[in-house]
């Protein structure tokens, strides 16, 4: 029997990298999956790399900060397929890298309503419709527990999200739903060479070199890698893990 057979997945973020390696881990292990993000070209792309499992797949555009957008999402899931069962909230925007005295207010404010104003909603719309048992996965970051200069609302935001967490897993808990938080390190790809462009400007030097000295592994990781821990989050098999920060980042945090 395959990890999700019969589950019904929410994945947002769902046209970035770590968004697509999940929902195609999910497709495979038999979950029907409704992918979600901002981007309609980026999902319509997504939807012919999973042309096998096209049957089992839906995608809405929705801006995960909206209320009206993110109770829309959730309700034609239901529509489609009759329940809810796994929430990936995956969707997250990284912002300037710049000290907090300069730090643009108005980007400050657009990073915590994609981060943390975006997993708020998909708990407080999602949860109600979850059928007992299910699981929610928040995607963090290394620097929700720890920071480094110049990155104020991304590392605020991150923080954020796990005290979400922590408290929606308690709320959750009679229900038997689960919830908890995987904190990336840098992972190869599009939305991390964008923030290493940024870094690199910074601090004068190539900055995947320096954060790749930075993890004990030597290497950032891969969306797949990040991908499997949200699957094991996701399943049965992380049956008593509930308010857990787990780490994918290489040792970086250590």
């Amino acid at each position: 029997m395959k990890l999700l057979d019969g589950k019904i997945c929410i994945v947002t973020g769902a046209a970035g990298s770590l968004g697509l390696a999940t929902a195609g881990l999910f497709l495979r292990e038999g979950a029907k999956v409704t992918l979600v993000d901002r981007d309609a070209a980026a999902l319509q792309a997504a939807v012919s790399l999973f042309g096998e499992h096209a049957d089992r797949l839906m995608v809405q555009t929705a801006d995960v900060a909206d209320a009206g957008a993110t109770a829309s999402f959730v309700e034609a899931t239901l529509a489609r397929w009759g329940g809810l069962d796994v929430l990936f909230c995956n969707a997250g925007v990284s912002g300037d890298i710049c000290p907090v005295v300069d730090y643009p207010e108005d980007v400050f404010d657009r990073v915590m309503a994609v981060n943390v104003r975006g997993p708020f909603l998909g708990c407080k719309y999602a949860l109600p419709k979850m059928r007992d048992g299910g699981s929610i996965v928040i995607t963090s970051s290394v620097v929700g527990t720890t920071s480094d200069p110049g990155i104020a609302a991304y590392a605020a935001s991150k923080h954020a999200v796990i005290g979400l967490m922590r408290t929606v897993a308690k709320e959750a808990a009679p229900r038997g739903i689960r919830v908890n938080v995987v904190a990336p390190g840098p992972i190869e790809n599009d939305f991390q060479r964008n923030v290493e462009a940024g870094l690199s400007r910074a601090i004068g030097r190539n900055a995947k070199q320096f954060l790749d000295g930075l993890i004990p592994l030597g290497r950032h990781g891969r969306a797949e890698e990040i991908g499997q821990l949200v699957l094991y989050l996701a399943s049965a098999q992380s049956s008593f893990s509930t308010g857990g920060v787990f780490m994918a980042d290489g040792g970086m945090s250590i």
